[in-house]
Protein backbone atom coordinates (compact mmCIF):
# COMPACT_ATOMS: atom_id res chain seq x y z
CA UNK A 1 0.00 0.00 0.00
CA UNK A 2 1.31 3.55 -0.53
CA UNK A 3 0.51 6.61 0.50
CA UNK A 4 1.68 10.25 -1.14
CA UNK A 5 2.36 12.97 1.71
CA UNK A 6 2.19 16.13 1.39
CA UNK A 7 3.24 19.93 2.74
CA UNK A 8 1.44 22.91 1.79
CA UNK A 9 0.13 21.56 -0.83
CA UNK A 10 3.88 20.41 -2.08
CA UNK A 11 4.73 16.54 -2.31
CA UNK A 12 7.00 16.11 1.00
CA UNK A 13 11.11 15.75 -0.47
CA UNK A 14 11.36 14.60 3.01
CA UNK A 15 9.91 13.18 6.09
CA UNK A 16 10.57 11.30 9.01
CA UNK A 17 8.42 8.18 10.07
CA UNK A 18 8.07 8.49 14.12
CA UNK A 19 6.01 6.22 15.45
CA UNK A 20 4.45 4.81 12.49
CA UNK A 21 2.84 1.44 12.46
CA UNK A 22 0.14 -0.67 10.25
CA UNK A 23 -3.30 -1.94 11.75
CA UNK A 24 -5.93 -4.10 10.05
CA UNK A 25 -9.77 -3.69 10.07
CA UNK A 26 -10.13 -5.01 13.89
CA UNK A 27 -7.74 -1.93 15.56
CA UNK A 28 -4.80 -4.35 15.87
CA UNK A 29 -1.27 -4.00 14.90
CA UNK A 30 0.10 -6.01 12.42
CA UNK A 31 3.31 -7.50 12.94
CA UNK A 32 6.37 -7.45 11.04
CA UNK A 33 5.93 -4.73 7.99
CA UNK A 34 7.99 -2.93 6.87
CA UNK A 35 7.05 0.93 6.04
CA UNK A 36 9.43 3.33 4.17
CA UNK A 37 9.34 6.95 2.94
CA UNK A 38 10.69 7.21 -1.04
CA UNK A 39 10.29 9.99 -3.28
CA UNK A 40 7.47 11.59 -1.36
CA UNK A 41 5.44 8.36 -0.80
CA UNK A 42 5.01 6.18 2.26
CA UNK A 43 4.70 2.08 1.09
CA UNK A 44 4.41 -1.10 3.40
CA UNK A 45 3.56 -4.37 2.64
CA UNK A 46 -0.26 -5.53 2.37
CA UNK A 47 0.54 -8.58 5.38
CA UNK A 48 -2.33 -10.53 3.71
CA UNK A 49 -5.33 -8.29 4.79
CA UNK A 50 -8.35 -7.39 2.90
CA UNK A 51 -7.62 -3.70 3.79
CA UNK A 52 -5.43 -1.84 6.10
CA UNK A 53 -4.19 1.28 7.57
CA UNK A 54 -1.38 3.48 8.88
CA UNK A 55 -0.56 5.58 11.60
CA UNK A 56 2.22 7.74 12.56
CA UNK A 57 2.96 10.98 14.11
CA UNK A 58 1.48 13.92 11.73
CA UNK A 59 1.64 17.87 12.13
CA UNK A 60 -1.39 20.06 12.38
CA UNK A 61 -1.23 23.44 11.88
CA UNK A 62 -2.61 25.23 14.95
CA UNK A 63 -3.14 21.87 17.09
CA UNK A 64 0.60 20.41 17.31
CA UNK A 65 1.97 17.37 16.43
CA UNK A 66 0.07 14.32 17.17
CA UNK A 67 -0.05 10.27 16.29
CA UNK A 68 -3.03 9.93 13.85
CA UNK A 69 -4.50 7.19 12.04
CA UNK A 70 -5.98 6.74 8.90
CA UNK A 71 -9.08 4.41 7.49
CA UNK A 72 -8.53 1.03 6.68
CA UNK A 73 -8.09 0.69 3.19
CA UNK A 74 -8.28 -1.91 0.27
CA UNK A 75 -5.07 -2.21 -1.48
CA UNK A 76 -4.97 -0.24 -5.31
CA UNK A 77 -2.20 0.46 -7.21
CA UNK A 78 -2.07 4.48 -7.35
CA UNK A 79 -1.11 5.88 -4.04
CA UNK A 80 -3.43 7.11 -1.44
CA UNK A 81 -3.59 10.85 -0.30
CA UNK A 82 -1.91 11.14 3.04
CA UNK A 83 -3.81 14.02 3.88
CA UNK A 84 -6.99 13.13 3.12
CA UNK A 85 -6.79 9.82 4.78
CA UNK A 86 -5.74 11.19 7.68
CA UNK A 87 -8.72 13.73 7.60
CA UNK A 88 -11.54 11.26 6.67
CA UNK A 89 -10.29 9.15 9.58
CA UNK A 90 -10.94 12.00 12.14
CA UNK A 91 -14.33 12.86 10.84
CA UNK A 92 -15.84 9.47 11.07
CA UNK A 93 -14.34 9.13 14.53
CA UNK A 94 -16.06 12.36 15.28
CA UNK A 95 -18.88 11.00 13.94
CA UNK A 96 -18.86 8.04 16.22
CA UNK A 97 -18.27 9.51 19.18
CA UNK A 98 -20.99 11.67 18.51
CA UNK A 99 -23.17 8.51 18.01
CA UNK A 100 -21.77 6.98 21.33
CA UNK A 101 -21.98 10.27 23.69
CA UNK A 102 -25.87 10.98 22.03
CA UNK A 103 -24.57 14.11 20.77
CA UNK A 104 -27.04 14.32 18.26
CA UNK A 105 -28.18 17.88 17.82
CA UNK A 106 -26.50 21.22 16.68
CA UNK A 107 -24.17 21.48 19.91
CA UNK A 108 -23.82 26.05 20.74
CA UNK A 109 -20.60 26.85 20.16
CA UNK A 110 -19.44 23.96 18.29
CA UNK A 111 -21.79 23.59 15.19
CA UNK A 112 -20.17 25.37 12.78
CA UNK A 113 -16.48 24.16 13.39
CA UNK A 114 -18.03 20.87 12.60
CA UNK A 115 -20.02 21.84 9.43
CA UNK A 116 -16.93 23.78 8.22
CA UNK A 117 -14.71 20.89 9.08
CA UNK A 118 -17.23 18.61 6.75
CA UNK A 119 -17.67 21.33 3.89
CA UNK A 120 -13.89 21.52 3.53
CA UNK A 121 -13.52 17.75 3.30
CA UNK A 122 -16.20 17.41 0.79
CA UNK A 123 -14.63 19.94 -1.11
CA UNK A 124 -11.27 18.12 -1.12
CA UNK A 125 -13.23 14.79 -2.43
CA UNK A 126 -14.44 16.78 -5.17
CA UNK A 127 -11.03 17.93 -6.09
CA UNK A 128 -9.44 14.66 -5.53
CA UNK A 129 -8.09 14.79 -9.29
CA UNK A 130 -5.99 17.15 -8.19
CA UNK A 131 -3.86 16.19 -5.33
CA UNK A 132 -1.95 19.17 -4.27
CA UNK A 133 -5.38 21.14 -4.09
CA UNK A 134 -7.32 18.00 -2.23
CA UNK A 135 -4.09 18.07 0.21
CA UNK A 136 -4.80 21.57 1.36
CA UNK A 137 -8.53 21.46 1.76
CA UNK A 138 -8.29 18.21 3.62
CA UNK A 139 -5.43 20.02 6.08
CA UNK A 140 -8.00 22.72 6.87
CA UNK A 141 -10.77 20.47 7.24
CA UNK A 142 -8.24 18.53 9.89
CA UNK A 143 -7.52 21.37 11.91
CA UNK A 144 -10.82 22.12 12.32
CA UNK A 145 -11.75 18.93 13.00
CA UNK A 146 -9.22 18.31 15.54
CA UNK A 147 -10.23 21.11 17.31
CA UNK A 148 -13.79 20.10 17.38
CA UNK A 149 -12.89 17.02 18.56
CA UNK A 150 -11.03 17.62 21.49
CA UNK A 151 -13.86 20.03 22.35
CA UNK A 152 -16.50 17.55 21.66
CA UNK A 153 -14.45 14.85 24.20
CA UNK A 154 -13.81 18.28 26.81
CA UNK A 155 -18.18 18.57 26.91
CA UNK A 156 -18.73 15.17 27.15
CA UNK A 157 -16.09 15.11 30.12
CA UNK A 158 -17.57 18.10 31.57
CA UNK A 159 -21.51 16.24 31.67
CA UNK A 160 -20.39 13.10 33.46
CA UNK A 161 -17.50 14.37 35.53
CA UNK A 162 -20.27 17.00 37.09
CA UNK A 163 -22.97 13.54 37.43
CA UNK A 164 -20.46 11.98 39.28
CA UNK A 165 -19.30 14.23 41.66
CA UNK A 166 -23.11 15.34 42.39
CA UNK A 167 -23.81 11.19 43.13
CA UNK A 168 -20.57 11.47 45.61
CA UNK A 169 -18.93 8.87 42.89
CA UNK A 170 -15.22 9.73 43.23
CA UNK A 171 -13.58 7.56 46.10
CA UNK A 172 -10.64 8.77 48.76
CA UNK A 173 -8.38 7.21 46.18
CA UNK A 174 -8.97 8.78 42.73
CA UNK A 175 -6.31 11.37 42.91
CA UNK A 176 -3.10 9.57 43.88
CA UNK A 177 0.93 9.63 42.59
CA UNK A 178 3.87 7.73 42.84
CA UNK A 179 6.11 7.99 45.58
CA UNK A 180 9.73 8.53 45.56
CA UNK A 181 11.50 6.14 47.69
CA UNK A 182 14.94 8.37 47.65
CA UNK A 183 12.67 11.61 48.89
CA UNK A 184 10.84 9.81 51.47
CA UNK A 185 13.44 11.87 54.07
CA UNK A 186 12.40 15.03 52.80
CA UNK A 187 10.01 16.98 54.76
CA UNK A 188 9.59 19.33 52.02
CA UNK A 189 8.92 16.89 49.61
CA UNK A 190 6.37 14.76 52.07
CA UNK A 191 4.46 18.41 52.95
CA UNK A 192 4.17 19.05 49.20
CA UNK A 193 3.03 15.27 48.45
CA UNK A 194 0.23 15.21 51.27
CA UNK A 195 -0.89 18.98 50.48
CA UNK A 196 -2.22 17.70 46.67
CA UNK A 197 -2.62 13.59 46.71
CA UNK A 198 -4.78 11.19 49.09
CA UNK A 199 -3.56 8.29 47.61
CA UNK A 200 -0.05 7.05 47.37
CA UNK A 201 1.72 4.15 45.51
CA UNK A 202 5.15 3.02 46.44
CA UNK A 203 7.38 1.79 43.90
CA UNK A 204 8.24 -2.51 44.76
CA UNK A 205 10.80 -3.77 42.31
CA UNK A 206 11.75 -7.37 42.76
CA UNK A 207 15.42 -7.09 41.39
CA UNK A 208 16.03 -4.62 44.02
CA UNK A 209 14.13 -6.40 47.00
CA UNK A 210 15.46 -9.72 46.68
CA UNK A 211 18.96 -8.97 45.67
CA UNK A 212 19.95 -12.42 47.00
CA UNK A 213 17.78 -15.71 46.84
CA UNK A 214 15.50 -15.69 49.34
CA UNK A 215 17.34 -12.46 51.50
CA UNK A 216 14.98 -9.46 51.37
CA UNK A 217 16.31 -5.40 51.90
CA UNK A 218 12.51 -3.97 52.62
CA UNK A 219 14.58 -0.65 53.97
CA UNK A 220 13.16 1.74 51.71
CA UNK A 221 10.15 0.19 51.74
CA UNK A 222 9.55 0.77 55.16
CA UNK A 223 10.53 4.17 55.38
CA UNK A 224 7.66 5.55 53.47
CA UNK A 225 5.34 2.76 54.85
CA UNK A 226 6.18 4.60 58.25
CA UNK A 227 5.99 7.88 56.99
CA UNK A 228 2.83 7.90 54.74
CA UNK A 229 0.93 5.22 56.98
CA UNK A 230 1.01 7.70 59.78
CA UNK A 231 -0.68 10.53 57.99
CA UNK A 232 -3.43 7.82 57.62
CA UNK A 233 -2.55 7.98 53.79
CA UNK A 234 -4.40 5.47 51.57
CA UNK A 235 -1.36 3.39 49.97
CA UNK A 236 -1.06 0.97 47.16
CA UNK A 237 2.35 -0.99 46.30
CA UNK A 238 3.51 -2.46 43.13
CA UNK A 239 4.97 -3.45 40.74
CA UNK A 240 5.77 -6.49 42.55
CA UNK A 241 6.31 -8.83 39.15
CA UNK A 242 7.35 -7.38 35.84
CA UNK A 243 8.76 -9.29 33.84
CA UNK A 244 11.52 -6.96 31.45
CA UNK A 245 14.87 -7.51 32.04
CA UNK A 246 15.71 -4.90 34.52
CA UNK A 247 12.85 -5.36 36.78
CA UNK A 248 14.10 -9.21 37.74
CA UNK A 249 16.50 -10.09 40.33
CA UNK A 250 20.10 -11.08 38.34
CA UNK A 251 20.03 -14.35 40.31
CA UNK A 252 17.00 -15.65 38.41
CA UNK A 253 17.99 -14.29 35.04
CA UNK A 254 21.23 -15.62 35.17
CA UNK A 255 19.73 -19.01 36.65
CA UNK A 256 18.63 -20.19 33.79
CA UNK A 257 15.93 -21.50 34.95
CA UNK A 258 12.50 -23.48 34.42
CA UNK A 259 9.22 -21.93 34.28
CA UNK A 260 7.75 -24.19 37.17
CA UNK A 261 11.17 -22.48 39.07
CA UNK A 262 10.51 -18.87 37.91
CA UNK A 263 6.63 -19.73 39.03
CA UNK A 264 7.67 -20.83 42.38
CA UNK A 265 10.18 -18.26 43.12
CA UNK A 266 7.94 -15.29 42.10
CA UNK A 267 4.68 -16.74 44.08
CA UNK A 268 7.23 -16.42 46.96
CA UNK A 269 8.31 -12.98 46.91
CA UNK A 270 5.05 -11.65 46.11
CA UNK A 271 2.97 -13.60 49.41
CA UNK A 272 6.44 -12.37 51.27
CA UNK A 273 5.88 -9.16 50.40
CA UNK A 274 2.23 -8.57 50.75
CA UNK A 275 2.36 -10.41 54.21
CA UNK A 276 5.01 -7.72 55.48
CA UNK A 277 2.56 -5.08 54.65
CA UNK A 278 -1.05 -6.65 54.75
CA UNK A 279 -2.37 -4.76 57.59
CA UNK A 280 -1.47 -1.15 56.05
CA UNK A 281 -1.74 -1.60 51.94
CA UNK A 282 -5.12 -1.52 50.67
CA UNK A 283 -4.29 -1.83 47.19
CA UNK A 284 -1.43 -4.39 45.25
CA UNK A 285 -0.49 -4.27 41.71
CA UNK A 286 0.68 -8.14 41.37
CA UNK A 287 2.03 -7.99 38.02
CA UNK A 288 2.78 -5.38 35.24
CA UNK A 289 2.80 -5.21 31.54
CA UNK A 290 2.82 -9.36 30.58
CA UNK A 291 1.67 -8.28 27.45
CA UNK A 292 4.52 -6.64 26.84
CA UNK A 293 7.41 -7.52 29.30
CA UNK A 294 8.72 -11.43 28.58
CA UNK A 295 12.04 -11.48 29.34
CA UNK A 296 12.09 -15.16 29.26
CA UNK A 297 9.64 -15.78 26.09
CA UNK A 298 6.47 -17.51 27.88
CA UNK A 299 4.13 -18.62 25.62
CA UNK A 300 0.45 -17.37 26.05
CA UNK A 301 -0.61 -20.56 28.79
CA UNK A 302 2.47 -19.46 30.60
CA UNK A 303 1.08 -15.85 31.05
CA UNK A 304 -2.07 -16.95 32.25
CA UNK A 305 -0.15 -18.87 34.89
CA UNK A 306 2.15 -16.33 35.92
CA UNK A 307 -0.58 -13.87 36.19
CA UNK A 308 -2.63 -16.59 38.00
CA UNK A 309 0.44 -16.46 40.49
CA UNK A 310 0.89 -13.36 41.22
CA UNK A 311 -2.67 -12.52 41.81
CA UNK A 312 -2.93 -16.06 44.25
CA UNK A 313 0.19 -14.96 46.02
CA UNK A 314 -1.96 -11.57 46.85
CA UNK A 315 -4.45 -13.14 47.47
CA UNK A 316 -3.29 -15.67 49.87
CA UNK A 317 -1.73 -12.93 52.30
CA UNK A 318 -4.44 -10.81 52.34
CA UNK A 319 -8.18 -11.16 51.28
CA UNK A 320 -8.60 -7.48 51.68
CA UNK A 321 -6.43 -5.22 49.17
CA UNK A 322 -7.49 -4.33 45.51
CA UNK A 323 -5.88 -6.55 43.23
CA UNK A 324 -4.28 -5.01 40.05
CA UNK A 325 -2.86 -5.80 36.67
CA UNK A 326 -1.39 -3.98 34.75
CA UNK A 327 -1.23 -3.46 30.98
CA UNK A 328 1.50 -1.70 29.01
CA UNK A 329 0.52 0.84 25.51
CA UNK A 330 -2.79 0.73 25.75
CA UNK A 331 -2.78 1.20 21.47
CA UNK A 332 -0.30 -1.66 21.13
CA UNK A 333 2.45 -0.37 18.82
CA UNK A 334 4.81 -3.09 20.45
CA UNK A 335 3.06 -5.63 18.93
CA UNK A 336 4.58 -4.33 15.56
CA UNK A 337 7.98 -4.93 16.71
CA UNK A 338 8.82 -6.93 19.80
CA UNK A 339 8.76 -11.02 20.05
CA UNK A 340 6.94 -12.75 22.24
CA UNK A 341 4.26 -9.92 22.65
CA UNK A 342 0.42 -10.16 23.03
CA UNK A 343 -2.04 -7.27 21.41
CA UNK A 344 -2.70 -5.10 25.19
CA UNK A 345 -6.97 -6.09 24.65
CA UNK A 346 -6.00 -9.72 23.74
CA UNK A 347 -4.28 -10.29 26.85
CA UNK A 348 -7.02 -8.48 29.15
CA UNK A 349 -9.69 -10.18 27.82
CA UNK A 350 -7.62 -13.34 27.80
CA UNK A 351 -6.75 -12.63 31.62
CA UNK A 352 -11.11 -12.53 32.17
CA UNK A 353 -11.71 -15.20 30.26
CA UNK A 354 -9.43 -17.76 32.56
CA UNK A 355 -11.23 -16.55 35.54
CA UNK A 356 -7.96 -15.06 37.23
CA UNK A 357 -9.01 -13.97 40.32
CA UNK A 358 -8.17 -10.09 40.93
CA UNK A 359 -9.94 -6.17 40.76
CA UNK A 360 -8.95 -3.82 38.37
CA UNK A 361 -6.75 -3.52 35.63
CA UNK A 362 -3.59 -0.90 35.54
CA UNK A 363 -3.13 1.27 32.45
CA UNK A 364 0.06 3.88 32.31
CA UNK A 365 -0.58 6.83 30.07
CA UNK A 366 2.79 8.74 29.45
CA UNK A 367 3.24 10.98 26.43
CA UNK A 368 6.29 12.83 25.04
CA UNK A 369 8.35 10.21 24.27
CA UNK A 370 9.34 8.86 20.83
CA UNK A 371 8.82 5.52 21.94
CA UNK A 372 5.74 2.93 21.44
CA UNK A 373 2.79 4.30 23.08
CA UNK A 374 4.42 7.45 24.32
CA UNK A 375 4.13 9.65 21.15
CA UNK A 376 1.33 12.63 21.79
CA UNK A 377 -2.25 11.91 20.95
CA UNK A 378 -5.68 13.68 20.95
CA UNK A 379 -7.71 13.98 23.87
CA UNK A 380 -10.86 12.38 21.64
CA UNK A 381 -8.37 9.40 20.61
CA UNK A 382 -7.90 9.28 25.17
CA UNK A 383 -11.43 9.49 25.61
CA UNK A 384 -11.88 6.65 22.89
CA UNK A 385 -9.78 4.37 24.22
CA UNK A 386 -10.74 4.38 28.00
CA UNK A 387 -14.53 3.86 26.43
CA UNK A 388 -13.47 0.97 24.55
CA UNK A 389 -12.07 -0.62 27.86
CA UNK A 390 -15.37 0.04 29.60
CA UNK A 391 -17.51 -3.35 28.80
CA UNK A 392 -14.52 -5.18 30.10
CA UNK A 393 -16.45 -5.00 33.52
CA UNK A 394 -13.81 -4.39 35.61
CA UNK A 395 -12.70 -0.93 37.49
CA UNK A 396 -9.51 0.67 36.10
CA UNK A 397 -6.54 2.03 37.80
CA UNK A 398 -4.42 4.50 35.43
CA UNK A 399 -1.34 3.59 37.32
CA UNK A 400 1.06 6.49 35.94
CA UNK A 401 0.42 9.72 33.90
CA UNK A 402 2.79 12.10 32.78
CA UNK A 403 3.63 14.84 30.18
CA UNK A 404 6.26 17.16 29.74
CA UNK A 405 6.84 20.77 31.32
CA UNK A 406 9.42 21.94 28.82
CA UNK A 407 10.56 20.64 25.35
CA UNK A 408 13.45 18.12 25.88
CA UNK A 409 15.95 16.54 23.39
CA UNK A 410 16.65 13.81 21.86
CA UNK A 411 13.79 10.94 21.83
CA UNK A 412 12.19 13.53 23.91
CA UNK A 413 12.51 16.55 21.20
CA UNK A 414 8.37 17.40 20.30
CA UNK A 415 9.55 16.82 16.38
CA UNK A 416 9.62 12.94 17.10
CA UNK A 417 7.85 12.85 20.43
CA UNK A 418 4.66 14.90 19.44
CA UNK A 419 3.25 18.50 20.91
CA UNK A 420 0.53 19.43 22.18
CA UNK A 421 -1.30 22.72 20.93
CA UNK A 422 2.36 24.61 21.29
CA UNK A 423 5.78 24.18 22.96
CA UNK A 424 5.76 22.38 26.09
CA UNK A 425 5.89 24.49 29.07
CA UNK A 426 4.15 24.52 32.59
CA UNK A 427 0.87 26.49 31.42
CA UNK A 428 0.70 23.61 28.56
CA UNK A 429 1.72 20.71 30.72
CA UNK A 430 -0.69 22.01 33.72
CA UNK A 431 -3.10 22.60 30.63
CA UNK A 432 -3.28 19.05 28.96
CA UNK A 433 -3.23 17.69 32.82
CA UNK A 434 -6.61 18.96 33.67
CA UNK A 435 -8.36 18.04 30.33
CA UNK A 436 -6.81 14.07 31.10
CA UNK A 437 -7.89 14.15 34.70
CA UNK A 438 -11.31 15.03 34.13
CA UNK A 439 -11.66 12.95 31.14
CA UNK A 440 -10.24 9.80 33.40
CA UNK A 441 -12.22 10.61 36.03
CA UNK A 442 -15.84 11.68 33.92
CA UNK A 443 -15.77 8.09 33.12
CA UNK A 444 -17.25 5.84 36.28
CA UNK A 445 -15.02 2.70 36.07
CA UNK A 446 -11.99 4.40 36.11
CA UNK A 447 -11.32 4.34 40.43
CA UNK A 448 -7.49 6.45 40.18
CA UNK A 449 -5.46 8.16 38.51
CA UNK A 450 -2.18 8.15 39.56
CA UNK A 451 0.75 10.94 38.68
CA UNK A 452 3.92 8.95 38.09
CA UNK A 453 6.32 11.28 39.52
CA UNK A 454 5.80 14.32 41.47
CA UNK A 455 9.13 16.30 41.06
CA UNK A 456 11.76 16.14 38.53
CA UNK A 457 14.12 13.19 38.44
CA UNK A 458 16.78 11.83 36.19
CA UNK A 459 14.89 8.64 36.22
CA UNK A 460 11.66 9.69 34.99
CA UNK A 461 10.06 8.29 32.40
CA UNK A 462 9.17 11.16 30.48
CA UNK A 463 12.11 14.66 31.03
CA UNK A 464 10.72 17.21 32.88
CA UNK A 465 7.44 15.48 33.81
CA UNK A 466 7.10 16.92 37.43
CA UNK A 467 4.68 18.91 39.12
CA UNK A 468 7.47 20.02 40.82
CA UNK A 469 11.22 21.10 39.86
CA UNK A 470 13.85 19.29 41.27
CA UNK A 471 14.24 21.71 43.71
CA UNK A 472 10.45 20.94 45.24
CA UNK A 473 9.10 23.90 44.09
CA UNK A 474 5.67 24.16 42.51
CA UNK A 475 5.22 24.24 39.19
CA UNK A 476 1.40 25.79 37.39
CA UNK A 477 0.34 22.10 36.94
CA UNK A 478 1.09 21.24 40.85
CA UNK A 479 -1.52 24.32 41.40
CA UNK A 480 -3.87 23.18 38.51
CA UNK A 481 -4.44 19.81 40.36
CA UNK A 482 -4.89 21.39 43.85
CA UNK A 483 -7.96 23.53 42.22
CA UNK A 484 -9.20 19.86 40.65
CA UNK A 485 -8.54 17.85 43.82
CA UNK A 486 -10.80 21.16 45.54
CA UNK A 487 -13.51 21.01 42.89
CA UNK A 488 -14.02 17.00 43.60
CA UNK A 489 -13.87 17.03 47.59
CA UNK A 490 -15.85 20.12 48.02
CA UNK A 491 -18.91 18.54 46.80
Amino acid sequence: MRFQVFKNGKVCEEFALHGAYVFGSDGMVVRRVGIEFNGGVIEFGRANLETAGLALLWPVEGFGKVLLPTTCLPERAEPYNLNLEIARAKLMQIVQKREDWSFFDAMEGLHELGEDAQRLFIEAIQKISDSSVASKLADESLKKGMIFSERLAARQAKLLFSARGKSHGFGRVCLGCRVNPEQISNAKYVERFLNLFSFAIIPMEWGRIEVERGSYDFSKIDACVNVLGKRKMALGAGPLLCFSREHLPAWLVQDGASFEKIRESAYQFVATTVARYAAIIRAWCAIKGLNVFNHFGFGFEQILEITRAGTMAVKAATDRAVKIIEVTNAWGEYYASVPDTIPPLVYMDMVVQSGIDFDAFGLQMCFGKDEAGMHVRDMMQISAILDYLAPIAKSLYITGVEVPSKNGSGPHAPEAAGLWHKAWDETRQGEWLEQFYRIALSKPFVDAVVYSNLSDTDGSMIANSGLLTAKLEPKKSYDVLRKLRHTIYSR
